[in-house]
């Protein structure tokens, strides 16, 4: 007879009293898992009241899911995946889902009121408009140069944004802090550059009053959270919430790293276990470097092989070991020390996560996207083993496989979907790399100048090469020295 599940936790404050001091961008799995559990923690504790959050969202699907939490009183579910046993908690911390609309004029009334006093948002790594090859801030985007045009009725957040705290000034009520809680090096600043970039383009004095009055502070944030489909939904129904179409469901674990820069105030975060430090820059580096490259880095290789599950991939002995020889020999080498951490004990712990059943985050997931993930995730490591002169064969490797994996077919001859915004361009490179590697390696957008790096070209080259001669796993057995 199958054990029941534990009860469903539910929310022992009064929701009734609370009130908004947040409005959060960007309703996906993360933030409902994230930063709205260490809100909820605050609460239940008797804090943070005034610290509710209202969501947001400037796409059409923030529209879908506005619909379905306003269907059961803006209450998420979260259920972590432990192998020990799994548990669900109905999260209470957000009040209200603001109307999604092409204008955003009813974001940025809600934004203009004196009681939100932060601003925070999850619009995806590739959501920040910046041109890869000069990491700055691409003013010929289409929606930025819609916003430019047309700052009263803008498209993307960031012009909400700049919207709303033009009418805050204008009203002689203080800016409120923009808080990003994406996963990329140096959020806080990434999204000043945004904010003010767009803002020059119509208004170069206003970009400087948000220069001199506005916070950004910086963040790391960690929680793998799968996406929602029918087993998570079954999952659910197993706790008796099969009335709930969008739950989440995360791992024990969750960590959360901030400058602590909120000149109107923030929630006592600490007292649930943030972490307030001015050495942001450090935990994200060894975050994105060791997590996110540890991720490109089995990713590609399972999916290639036809493995579906993230469990899996780190299970099969040949990939387990590759990520094993580019983490202890080109990645880890090169970030930088962080207080009271052990790099290698760090990296264990990822390889104890990644392992976890449980969790059963696919490997398409971890594929999405590579050209936006490879810039932040790979390619700084790549230029710093480059510029050391270290071994550089394990990375050149990975980014083959990404290669090789945007051919569209696994070794098999499965047929892969697309799975990147560039999908297109990034299938045709590849298929012309299979006769000439540079094609691929020149993509400025992606690598920059260690694009024409000789070294890495050519072990890129031999790596992309023997995976289409060879296969995924003989070319990764050959790189192991097998």
């Amino acid at each position: 007879m199958k054990t029941p599940p534990n009860p469903v936790a539910t929310p022992t404050y009064d929701r009734a009293a609370l009130t908004p001091g947040i409005v959060h961008i960007g309703l996906g799995n993360f933030h409902r898992a994230h930063m709205a559990v260490y809100l909820d923690d605050l609460m239940t504790m008797g804090l943070a009241q005034d610290w509710a959050i209202l969501g947001a969202g400037v796409r059409s699907g923030d529209a879908q899911m506005r619909d379905a939490l306003l269907a059961q009183d803006c209450l998420s579910t979260i259920i972590e995946l432990d192998p020990k046993g799994r548990t669900a908690r109905r999260v209470g911390a957000m009040t209200g889902f603001i109307a999604v609309q092409p204008d955003n004029a009813a974001l940025i009334a809600a934004m203009t009121d004196p009681a939100i006093r932060i601003v925070s948002m999850t619009v995806t790594e590739g959501g920040y408009f910046i041109d890869a090859a000069t990491g700055q801030f691409d003013t010929d985007a289409a929606e930025i140069a819609h916003d430019a045009a047309h700052p009263a009725t803008p498209k993307t957040a960031f012009g909400a944004i700049l919207a709303a705290l033009k009418a805050r000034r204008a009203a002689g009520v203080a800016p409120f802090t923009v808080m990003s809680c994406d996963n990329l090096p140096g959020n806080g600043h990434v999204t000043q550059s945004a904010i003010t970039g767009l803002a020059r383009l119509s208004d170069p004095g206003f970009a400087d009053w948000i220069l001199a009055n506005v916070a950004f502070p910086n963040g790391m944030v960690d929680r793998i959270t799968p996406a929602t489909g029918p087993r998570e939904r079954a999952m659910a129904a197993e706790f008796g919430l099969g009335d709930d179409p969008v739950p989440v469901t995360c791992e024990p674990f969750r960590q959360w790293v901030l400058e602590d820069h909120f000149p109107t105030g923030r929630p006592a975060w600490e007292k649930v276990g943030v972490t307030f430090t001015d050495d942001v820059h450090a935990y994200e580096a060894m975050k994105i470097r060791i997590l996110n490259g540890g991720h490109a880095t089995i990713a590609y290789p399972g999916g290639l092989m036809d493995v579906e599950y993230v469990h899996e991939s780190i299970a099969n002995p040949l990939i387990s070991r590759f990520l094993d020889k580019v983490e202890r020999e080109e990645i880890i080498p090169y970030v930088a020390p962080v207080l009271n951490t052990d790099l290698h004990a760090y990296y264990d712990l990822i390889r104890a996560r990644f392992s976890n059943p449980e969790i059963a985050d696919t490997l398409r997931r971890l594929c999405l996207d590579g050209s936006n993930r490879q810039p932040k995730f790979i390619i700084p490591s790549l230029r710093d083993a480059l510029a050391a002169g270290g071994s550089i064969e394990g990375l050149a490797l990975v980014s083959a496989l990404w290669c090789r994996y945007c051919a569209g077919t696994t070794d098999s001859g499965t047929p892969i979907e697309p799975n990147d915004p560039d999908w297109d361009n990034l299938h045709r490179l590849s298929l012309a790399a299979k006769s000439d590697p540079s094609v691929w390696t020149r993509q400025k957008t992606i690598y920059g100048e260690a694009g024409s790096d000789p070294r890495f070209a050519a072990a890129f080259a031999t790596a992309l090469n023997a995976l289409w001669a060879n296969g995924t796993a003989k070319t990764l057995s050959r790189y192991l020295g097998d």
